[in-house]
């Protein structure tokens, strides 16, 4: 099994999981597709995208549970990162873990998944 991440607020989770789903955020949206990292890619998205903010988790997606497309599509780096063409749904999560800040105002990762 292949686990993909998503960094979200943990207001734009607890949304999502009063809807059933995750649509997106505005970025996504604009780009057609909800952004995901791999455990390779997870830490630098973090502080690319979401230096310094707090209150945010992370979700851990196995990407064989997605019914939308998921395309594997070259990106920052050159690296391929996964793409989901369609909603999340919050019973494809299988697991969230806070995401909090450590001294150097860097994101501390709990133990991530292949």
């Amino acid at each position: 099994m292949t686990t993909i991440y998503r960094i979200l607020t943990a207001a734009d989770w607890a949304a999502a999981q009063a809807a059933g789903r995750f649509t997106g955020s505005a970025h996504d949206i604009r780009d057609g597709f909800i952004h995901f990292s791999t455990s390779a890619q997870v830490a630098e998205t973090a502080a690319k995208h979401y230096a310094g903010l707090p209150a945010l988790v992370l979700l851990y997606v196995r990407a064989e549970s997605l019914a939308a497309p998921l395309k594997w599509e070259r990106s920052r780096n050159d690296d391929l990162f996964p793409h989901l063409y369609g909603d999340l749904p919050v019973a494809a999560v299988h697991r969230v873990e806070n995401l909090p800040l450590g001294p150097d105002g860097r994101h501390v990762f709990p133990d991530l998944e292949p």
